[in-house]
């Protein structure tokens, strides 16, 4: 059973660029009934902002980290929060749960300097990274260390966690989820475009876009259709693009 079991999102109204993400500024009510839950949709749909809120509701740092990693101040981003996190209200099942992580892919580099910075005063906090700095090992390398070795129980929200991951290593990833996930302890919101990713079995999948949000199914994703489509017949898609 998830500890987040639903997210509502009431009609918005404050007049801010809230207003221009159609996905959003009707309000939603989302159920969450898995311990995987994937919110897919196009650049812009709103599915980031809505996890961005989610996360400064549980207390989590927006730039990436837990809630001991100064709570969204500190380490060159003072001040920094979401716009729609006042208005979200969070439905936990039995209790609230403090702990987890939100990670930001595109914000990774400046948390793994945040940690090397901690690093230069106590060297031992990279035993919860691999034992190494983030930074000297690849992208990938690195984003493999924090799920295997800071992910143990709670609650983790991640913003496109496939960005660094070969499909080897998204397979890799699967296998964490998994294991964690099984085991009762941990619960997942993820946004991202993987094909890969939202094909994790039992996952709940919800479509962002301008009607709003939906539950879909995983072979009813353009993620899925798209990328299907093109591997079938890649020759078909590049001479359309690519002629004239």
């Amino acid at each position: 059973m998830p500890f987040l079991s639903g997210v509502l999102l009431p009609p918005l109204q404050d007049n801010s660029y809230l207003q221009h993400i159609p996905s959003l500024n009707k309000g939603l009510q989302l159920t969450l009934t898995s311990n995987v839950t994937f919110f897919v949709g196009e650049n812009g749909s709103g599915k980031s902002t809505l996890l961005e809120g989610i996360a400064e509701q549980c207390g989590f740092s927006l730039r990436g980290g837990n809630r001991n990693h100064n709570l969204n101040t500190g380490y060159r981003f003072n001040g920094y929060e979401s716009a729609l996190a006042s208005h979200i209200q969070l439905s936990w099942t039995p209790r609230r749960v403090n702990e987890g992580f939100f990670m930001r892919a595109e914000s990774f580099f400046n948390f793994a300097s945040y940690i090397d910075e901690l690093a230069t005063e106590d060297s031992r906090i990279l035993k919860a990274y691999g034992g190494r700095s983030l930074h000297e090992q690849s992208h990938g390398e690195s984003f493999l260390a924090l799920f295997n070795n800071q992910f143990e129980s709670g609650i983790y929200i991640l913003d496109e966690p496939e960005a660094a991951l070969s499909p080897a290593r998204i397979l890799a990833f699967i296998s964490v989820i998994h294991q964690l996930e099984q085991s009762g302890r941990a619960q997942f919101l993820i946004a991202t475009h993987s094909p890969m990713l939202i094909c994790y079995p039992g996952a709940t999948i919800y479509q962002f876009d301008e009607d709003g949000v939906r539950e879909t199914g995983y072979e009813d994703t353009e993620h899925f259709q798209l990328t299907k489509s093109f591997l079938d017949n890649p020759a078909l898609y590049l001479h359309h693009l690519m002629r004239g």
